[in-house]
């Protein structure tokens, strides 16, 4: 009937009006008439774990006559920025490895938002969501931030025995990776105290105290020590790593085994013996909590503790405790297994 507006053509004008409105209501400013085309983000940190699905927004408050929007991550440490996926609104293009796990949400015609599948620990870092219309482009950031644990790492061998590039490995070969200076000083406001100096993934090194003391950097103020500038070949010290929830289970077999027969024991099962990192997360995420020193895959003996108590390593705090890497032939402990 004329003179009647339809519901697609009345949805086509209220649907920026209602995201300026929205964004007026939560006090942020409404975007600026003309070019000024992306709404700011209401959250700009996003949290997510490992394994999970996650969205980061980016929405516009009005479409360009003709646009792409390009996603891409900002690497930690340079100014370099790894693309991850463009569109033009109707067909989307992913690029390197993120991009075979990332898509466009297309929640609705103004919604540009990435979605990204079986989030992974690389994956923590910023974002930014880029409106490139030919005239002035814009773009906005977010953060995306893992739940997870920092653990500090040294081998065998004793303290202070990487240099930049062999702790980032020897992260890896833990189910972890290089933590960096934000994940260690939540790590601190959350209880981490740790004497020795390790590397982060940014190339710095430090270490978090929260209770100052003469042998550890003396009896100032409580914090994150800095080593300054260091050579990333070079320079030797520990690694603090960084790891997050995992898709399986760790669990205890008790017993007086050697290494060899730890890895016998959790075969099995249809296990593996488990890393450092499945450890620390088990703890963490699944309040893991058993007062017996088990073998793990590096040849250290650690147990973890929720309940903190008498017989049961002696400190007052909860945390994953270690007696070291005793010698692979000696029959004195059960192992940890990590199954799928």
């Amino acid at each position: 009937m004329q003179g009647r507006i339809s519901l697609p053509t009345l949805c086509h004008f209220l649907l920026p009006w209602a995201f300026i409105t929205f964004h007026r209501a939560l006090g942020d400013q409404a975007p600026h008439p003309g070019p000024h085309y992306l709404l700011p983000p209401i959250h700009e940190v996003i949290h997510s774990r490992r394994g999970a699905t996650t969205t980061l927004p980016c929405v516009l408050g009005a479409p360009p006559p003709s646009y792409k929007v390009r996603w891409s991550k900002v690497e930690p440490g340079d100014l370099r920025e790894t693309p991850i996926l463009i569109t033009n609104g109707l067909h989307a293009r992913g690029y390197g490895p993120l991009g075979g796990r990332a898509r466009m949400r297309r929640g609705h015609r103004l919604d540009a938002s990435l979605v990204i599948a079986g989030v992974r620990l690389e994956d923590e870092g910023r974002y930014r969501c880029e409106l490139i219309n030919g005239i002035e482009d814009e773009s906005v950031a977010l953060t995306l931030r893992l739940e997870g644990v920092v653990f500090p790492y040294q081998p065998s061998r004793g303290r202070y025995q990487f240099n930049y590039y062999e702790a980032k490995q020897a992260c890896e070969e833990q189910d972890g990776r290089l933590a960096t200076y934000a994940q260690l000083y939540q790590a601190w406001t959350e209880g981490l105290d740790w004497c020795n100096a390790g590397w982060l993934l940014e190339g710095s090194v430090r270490y978090p105290v929260l209770t100052a003391r003469a042998p550890c950097g003396g009896r100032g103020r409580p914090g994150i020590r800095s080593y300054g500038p260091r050579d990333r070949k070079r320079d030797r010290y520990d690694a603090f790593c960084f790891t997050s929830a995992l898709s399986g289970h760790v669990f205890f077999v008790p017993g007086r085994l050697t290494l060899s027969e730890a890895h016998a024991a959790c075969r099995r099962r249809g296990a593996m013996v488990a890393k450092v990192g499945h450890l620390y997360a088990a703890w963490k995420f699944s309040g893991l909590d058993q007062c017996d020193g088990g073998w793990l895959a590096d040849g250290s003996v650690r147990f973890p503790i929720k309940t903190p108590r008498p017989r049961c390593g002696g400190l007052p705090d909860p945390g994953v405790r270690s007696f070291g890497f005793p010698r692979p032939q000696q029959a004195a402990y059960g192992t940890y297994c990590y199954s799928e």
